[in-house]
């Protein structure tokens, strides 16, 4: 594992005094279950990841809490609220976590490895929670610091509070409210040349389907759902229940 977590060390731009916390940012607790012995839970707490996890998503939200701050004075908390749910969500984490190849890394179960726990989207989060927290731990505030605004430097700048708001939670919340399944949502057709592809995704629900488009199926995903919210509240208005 060593010489594994050591290749991890320059793809994060960091090199631990104690690798062995870096070690114990990458194992899953399914993996320490089955390879430490099970009368000693003590030894498997200490060797898995979930506090360390605990640990990294603090430091996160005030460093990208932080970050926001000084980079846009001119929103309002609401605006910047907006900005910090969307880049320390699961969603953005994992796709963090996914650039820098961490569930390569990652030692998990045999469970979990044949049901592709390398690739989940809530197990890629909080393992890039746990390194964060490894990189707090072993170099300070200021190490996390430079690692968490490396790390985010894409997002950092492509966020808005428009671009922020989560259409697929809210479109979520919408339809439970109105005692409708969850959206489901599919890609239609994929087009253009495989370095500038653009998707074209449904979002489909209990009365009614939208399509969105862009050049990521997350972004598409969005879309769609914003074009369902649109038109739930246009039906909405034409009934009379919209001001």
């Amino acid at each position: 594992m060593s010489d594994k977590a050591g290749k991890l060390e320059g793809v994060i731009g960091h090199k631990f005094k104690d690798i062995r916390l870096l070690e114990r940012a990458l194992t899953h607790r399914s993996w320490a279950f089955e390879n430490l012995p099970p009368d000693d839970p003590d030894a498997i707490r200490e060797s898995e990841n979930e506090s360390l996890e605990f640990l990294g998503d603090s430091v996160l939200g005030l460093v990208i809490a932080e970050q926001l701050f000084k980079e846009h004075p001119e929103f309002d908390e609401g605006g910047l609220t907006l900005m910090k749910h969307h880049l320390v969500s699961t969603a953005t984490l994992a796709e963090i976590a996914e650039g820098l190849k961490l569930g390569e890394y990652m030692r998990v179960g045999r469970g979990e490895e044949k049901t592709g726990g390398r690739r989940k989207q809530a197990l890629l989060a909080n393992l890039m929670e746990a390194v964060i927290g490894a990189v707090f731990i072993d170099g300070g505030y200021s190490a996390a610091r430079v690692f968490i605004v490396n790390s985010f430097a894409d997002e950092l700048k492509r966020a808005t509070p428009t671009n922020s708001i989560d259409h697929k939670t809210t479109l979520q919340e919408l339809l439970q409210a109105r005692k409708e399944q969850a959206p489901t949502y599919s890609v239609l057709r994929t087009d253009g040349p495989p370095h500038a592809r653009e998707f074209t995704v449904e979002a489909a629900w209990g009365s009614g389907k939208t399509e969105g488009r862009g050049t990521s199926i997350k972004a598409a995903e969005m879309m769609a759902a914003e074009e369902a919210i649109k038109v739930l509240g246009d039906g909405d208005a034409k009934r009379g229940n919209l001001k």
